[in-house]
């Protein structure tokens, strides 16, 4: 992980290019699969993949506030782009806290420029830290004690698998009594085949699709880490941050909009969005302290506290670009760009973990203090 920092998640200065290409497609990236090959390409020419990787392993150095800051400012333009940066930025994540050397030698130069796609599919497994869900992947070794293994299962919800070429993490449980572990499966494993692509109301540019795992082949070579209950405390606070990052811009976004409106047509909203950004600026402070600090990880109930509290300000500051915007803002053709941020605020809760899933996990640890 990078350094640690203090900072505020101030918004970074865009590559220009990138940012003229996501005003420009914003919408198609959101509402079909037409550049869905390309978005991967972009983020790394402008150097995003590298943002708060040491220098040492060919990053740009900094910190992990400076990673949520980037994939918050690209948010501001597309929420597409940000997602496809966050899945890609996790793995990276992944990596840099692995112990697998070779593993990341041989997988970080690819990431980092582009080459290769990195998906997350650690979802199901966040949930299997929280008590929510089991893993969906099962690891049979090739013969007691083994260091070779046939995986087999269902991921259902994984964001950039981009076809050309790509690698996701996903937990794994063994059945011969060994701990779950995390690993790396590439698109070419033998056994492992992806959807079409998911058919959903936003974000379809996302490359977001299902793996099939049948028989997949694997070994220690793969593992990210060889205790999922080890790793994944370790890693969650990353995940999660880098995660509040699609919040933090797209709220940013539609307050800047809001104020925009207000100040020409209805300033009695001027308080309200003000408001709504002086909260949101003091959930950004908390999430980089606490990262920085190392108590999100040791209290990961906060962190759930800043997820949930992000979404809020989401579907605040959305709300109040619709009533600053009035009539004009419902028109598909007045060039806004408040239908596309209207969608992709819905997706904000659902996003796993989902903000219900997070309040259930704080409802029943209150539940177990109380009893």
């Amino acid at each position: 992980m990078g350094t640690p920092d203090t900072g505020r998640l101030t918004a970074p200065a865009l590559d220009a290019s990138l940012v003229d290409w996501l005003d420009a497609n914003a919408t198609q990236l959101d509402t079909n699969a037409a550049l869905n090959a390309d978005v991967v390409p972009r983020l790394a020419a402008a150097g995003l993949f590298r943002t708060g990787v040491p220098a040492s392993l060919g990053g740009a150095g900094g910190t992990t506030a400076d990673a949520i800051a980037g994939i918050a400012a690209v948010a501001e333009h597309s929420l597409t782009a940000a997602f496809v940066l966050w899945g890609q930025r996790s793995f990276i994540e992944y990596l840099l806290q692995s112990p697998n050397t070779a593993l990341r030698e041989r997988w970080l130069p690819a990431l980092l420029d582009g080459r290769c796609a990195g998906a997350s599919g650690l979802s199901n497994a966040m949930k299997y830290l929280s008590g929510i869900e089991s893993l969906q992947i099962d690891a049979t070794p090739h013969a007691e004690g083994a260091d070779d293994w046939r995986l087999t299962g269902r991921m259902a919800w994984v964001t950039n698998l981009r076809t050309e070429r790509f690698v996701v993490a996903a937990a794994v449980a063994f059945d011969d009594g060994r701990p779950a572990a995390i690993v790396a499966i590439p698109d070419d494993a033998p056994g492992l085949t992806r959807s079409t692509d998911l058919d959903l109301i936003a974000l379809r540019g996302s490359n977001t699709a299902a793996l099939h795992l049948d028989d997949v082949p694997s070994d220690t070579a793969w593992l990210i880490h060889p205790d999922a209950q080890t790793f994944l405390p370790a890693v969650r606070p990353a995940f999660l941050g880098l995660q509040c990052g699609l919040s933090i811009g797209l709220a940013r976004r539609a307050l800047a909009e809001a104020r925009r409106a207000a100040d020409t047509t209805r300033g009695i909203l001027g308080p309200e969005v003000e408001s709504c950004a002086a909260e949101l600026a003091a959930a950004c402070a908390q999430l980089s302290s606490g990262i920085a600090d190392g108590s999100l990880r040791l209290h990961p109930n906060r962190l759930f506290e800043l997820r949930i509290a992000l979404a809020t300000h989401v579907a605040t500051a959305v709300n109040l670009e619709l009533e600053a915007s009035g009539g004009r803002g419902y028109l598909r053709d007045a060039g806004l760009g408040f239908e596309r941020r209207w969608r992709e605020a819905a997706f904000i809760p659902i996003v796993t973990p989902s903000v219900v899933q997070l309040k259930a996990q704080l409802a029943a640890q209150t539940r177990s203090i109380a009893a």
